[in-house]
């Protein structure tokens, strides 16, 4: 796997605008891909802070090693920090995962449930008690081979944006929660695979992307 860093800057309206609309960023982010990707491949991004500089951060897993240069082109050249180098940084991974290893962890998801709305149809909705985020959470560990020994939940609102497809244009609204916390790998290949293609709902548009570290 690949994993890229994008320190953006702050004051380019484009960066504005893909912060803001996470399908943009979507976009924007599939161009370092080109044609090279599966179908069935999932590119996974998360927005961070980088507080040193005031500025946004994206990370971004990939299969694939992605091409940045469309990123120094005229039209983009204003989108990175300027101030940091390199930016981007991409860099290969295969972390080492053995049973029962503790590590930490983040994931920034979009927690949901699947409900009938007044029409009959099955629509998600997201969940915004914090005990019912737990529990959605150890859920999804136990089916993803491992257990949460200990979590912070920060609430992060909910994402508006829009998703333009053909001649429609679809509203968007995506509650973010983001889970910081440790770990234990309880089914290292169930574990490794959700490292892949992460975790809950709307994986392409800023969500799912488990990231993990050692303790040390």
């Amino acid at each position: 796997m690949f994993l890229s860093r994008l320190v953006l800057n702050p004051y380019s309206n484009q960066a504005a605008r893909d912060l803001v609309e996470p399908y943009e960023m979507h976009r924007t982010i599939l161009h370092a891909f080109g044609e090279v990707l599966p179908g069935d491949e999932r590119v996974l991004f998360r927005v961070d802070d980088a507080p040193q500089l005031d500025a946004p951060l994206v990370l971004v897993q990939s299969l694939h090693e992605p091409d940045w240069t469309f990123l120094s082109r005229e039209r983009s050249r204003s989108y990175l920090h300027r101030l940091v180098s390199p930016n981007p940084a991409v860099k290969s991974f295969d972390p080492s995962i053995h049973p029962q290893q503790v590590l930490r962890f983040r994931l920034r998801a979009n927690p949901t449930v699947k409900q009938r709305a007044d029409d009959g149809r099955a629509v998600r909705r997201g969940i915004v008690n914090e005990g019912i985020q737990r529990e959605w959470l150890a859920r999804k560990a136990a089916d993803s081979g491992f257990r949460v020994l200990a979590v912070e939940v920060s609430p992060e609102g909910k994402e508006r944006g829009r998703i333009h497809r053909a001649a429609e244009t679809h509203d968007l609204t995506l509650l973010a929660v983001r889970f910081d916390g440790l770990l234990q790998v309880t089914d290292v290949t169930r574990f490794q695979g959700v490292l892949r293609i992460g975790i809950g709902s709307a994986k392409g548009l800023g969500f799912g992307l488990l990231s993990v570290a050692p303790l040390a």
